[in-house]
């Protein structure tokens, strides 16, 4: 027996931001749009969470079994995960919400799940587009999700030591809000920002659009408190240790299977007072690479740094509507013959060093509007995932990193690998992170869905690029490991290092209760 719920597109975008009609035509005449995908009514099974289980994490915490709270937890944000909740493919349902209040109430929760054979997938934001927060069962009785949005507070604020701690379940918006009010930023906002949590920040490695000047996740993270099935433990002790191996760097990464964060401690910085955001262009990707490098290389970036090549700057400007032919025009005039748009961004580090660095090379400056541009739609991406779904397109993402030497190399592999799948993509690419001896590479694919079985469509292009990335690259940057990416993992770390995992993961889980299914 099934419980037919019709999940709102509320539960699953934090905001939709409809196509408008200009990009829809240009969408139409570019790639071609496929015939809307009719929407199913979800079923959610019968939960098989047993009387005595429920009884006794009830006793903990609030437990909710109801098939819609149940549904708004089965999964994450990819594509694929937007087609199961449309009716088309079968979401992993959680068999019980669990809603823990504190960071001792999560530890009591994993004693009473190791008790009763629960499996437990901890869940922040939900924006996982890995199959991270998969209510995946394994070999238990049942699967819960443990909720950590009760986790919702600011600790502390050390002023002078410039660290906070927050707790797991707050959301960056929620972060930047309460350190706002002591005249502080965690700058750390990735395109999930508005929905994503500190605990999945840390959990996956995150990297924010200007880790360039604040860093990346990892580097902010001082300690941090985590319940695992044996105890609590904290992992973290100063600014910098010479005491054996960095244990939280354990924990950073490993997407709920060690254990369930629920506080984080983290540097925090002064806001910025005049934050600059500016856009620029080059003729060619490669021209683009080598600026970027450059940049990395004499320590000129900007905290945002972010190059597209040819085809996301046609579309940048296909979506930029009555403005995009002034651009174009001034580009030919300029001579520029492939256009690929660099943004680059201040907040806290210096503008002058950048322009110092930019003196001398063919860049072609479109000045402040087009960095506002770009500023003002940072999460359009997410947002818009819908209605591109609505008008019959396939649209995801894909990321990884490279040296260097690879990165023109790796761009190219994974173009072909996609387009030998599926047809004739709109296959874009940016340059999304830039460190000294490497980069990033973030694709978004557009393609008419095939409505016989949209779901096989992207699954073969995902393992074709997979397969390209893993030759090349590293399997992610920062999107994590999940479920999507677990089959390339122990190619690239090894099969000692998959063993040092294993080895971590029995210790700490012995009864192999955390989040099944993911990572190794």
């Amino acid at each position: 027996m099934c419980n037919t719920v019709a999940v709102t597109r509320a539960r699953w975008t934090a905001e939709t931001t409809p196509l408008p009609p200009h990009a829809l035509a240009w969408l139409r005449d570019r790639v071609g749009l496929g015939e809307p995908l009719p929407e199913v009514p979800v079923e959610a099974p019968d939960s098989a969470l047993s009387e005595d289980a429920f009884t006794a994490l009830e006793a903990v915490c609030p437990v909710s079994v109801d098939a819609g709270d149940r549904l708004a937890r089965a999964g994450g944000l990819s594509y694929l995960d937007l087609l199961r909740h449309r009716g088309h493919g079968e979401p992993a349902v959680p068999d019980g919400v669990v809603r823990p209040g504190s960071p001792d109430q999560v530890v009591e929760i994993l004693k009473v799940c190791v008790e009763h054979d629960v499996a437990v997938v901890p869940f922040g934001g939900g924006t996982s587009v890995v199959g991270g927060v998969e209510a995946l069962r394994g070999d238990k009785s049942a699967v819960v999700a443990l909720d950590l949005g009760g986790l919702s507070e600011l600790v502390s604020v050390d002023p002078v030591s410039r660290v906070a701690v927050l707790q797991a379940g707050v959301t960056g918006p929620e972060a930047e809000r309460m350190l706002g009010e002591h005249g502080f930023t965690l700058g750390h906002v990735p395109q999930s920002f508005e929905r994503a949590t500190i605990g999945g920040f840390a959990a996956t490695r995150s990297a924010g659009q200007a880790s360039s000047g604040y860093g990346r996740f990892e580097d902010v993270v001082e300690s941090v408190r985590v319940a695992t099935p044996v105890g609590e433990w904290v992992a973290g002790a100063a600014p910098a240790s010479a005491a054996g191996p960095d244990l939280k760097q354990l924990v950073l990464g490993s997407e709920g299977l060690f254990g369930v964060i629920t506080e984080v401690s983290v540097r925090v910085r002064p806001r910025p007072r005049d934050p600059r955001y500016e856009g620029f262009v080059v003729d060619g990707w490669e021209a683009g690479a080598d600026l970027v490098r450059a940049l990395a290389q004499d320590g000129a970036l900007a905290d945002v740094t972010r190059l597209s090549d040819v085809d996301e700057t046609e579309v940048a400007l296909a979506l930029a509507g009555s403005r995009a032919g002034v651009v174009k025009k001034y580009l030919r005039f300029r001579g520029v013959k492939n256009p690929c748009l660099v943004i680059l961004g201040w907040e806290c580090r210096s503008r002058a060093t950048t322009m110092r660095a930019l003196a001398g090379r063919k860049v072609v400056r479109l000045g402040g509007a087009m960095g506002k541009s770009w500023l003002h739609g940072r999460f359009n991406g997410p947002r818009q995932r819908d209605a591109l779904i609505d008008a019959g397109v396939c649209v995801e993402t894909l990321e990884t990193a490279t040296h260097w030497s690879r990165v023109s190399e790796l761009r190219e592999a994974v173009k072909t690998a996609l387009r030998a799948e599926l047809g004739d993509p709109i296959v874009m690419c940016h340059i999304s992170h830039a460190y000294e001896t490497g980069a990033s590479l973030y694709f978004t694919v557009l393609v008419p869905r095939d409505l016989d079985d949209p779901v096989r469509q992207w699954e073969r292009a995902k393992v074709a690029a997979s397969d390209a990335i893993s030759r090349l690259g590293t399997i992610t940057h920062h999107h994590a490991v999940g479920r999507d990416h677990r089959p390339w993992l122990a190619g690239e770390i090894g099969p000692i290092g998959t063993d040092v995992l294993r080895a971590v993961k029995d210790r700490l889980d012995p009864a192999g209760i955390l989040n099944p299914g993911k990572l190794i």
